[in-house]
């Protein structure tokens, strides 16, 4: 079984587009990602189901039966999978610091000052729910 705390490995890009399809359903079988994914990325039930059972492997989707089909579920929402890609990235290119991250994306104007003073805000607000205040 997937274990949460255990490092997962990255969306490839077609693995991407079928958990957009999953997280925007909130379910889905393998034949309404074919349909939908038709007039981009046409491929067969069977390849979508290879992507889904990966998926699953990954700890990214899980499944339920209902008669002869499974049914599939994000495990997580796509915020919780994109801090997670972004951890990674401040690991690997920051040594870390979440501080070199934020500095590098302020210096190549990736985050405006508009954005930093609500996310000042956010972060007041939070920890002051965070110590009773």
């Amino acid at each position: 079984m997937f274990n949460r705390n255990k490092s997962r490995k990255p969306l490839s890009e077609l693995e991407h587009l079928v958990m957009d399809l999953v997280w925007s359903r909130n379910t889905a079988t393998a034949e309404q990602i074919r349909e939908a994914l038709q007039a981009r990325r046409p491929m067969k039930e069977s390849t979508v189901r290879t992507i889904l059972r990966r998926l699953e492997q990954k700890g990214y989707v899980r499944h339920r039966i209902d008669g002869r089909t499974y049914i599939y579920t994000g495990n997580e929402t796509p915020q919780s999978v994109a801090a997670r890609a972004v951890r990674g990235i401040i690991d690997r290119f920051c040594g870390g610091s979440v501080e070199e991250l934020l500095v590098g994306m302020v210096d190549n104007d990736i985050v405006d000052e508009r954005e930093l003073e609500r996310l000042g805000r956010r972060i007041a607000r939070r920890k002051d729910k965070s110590t009773g205040d």
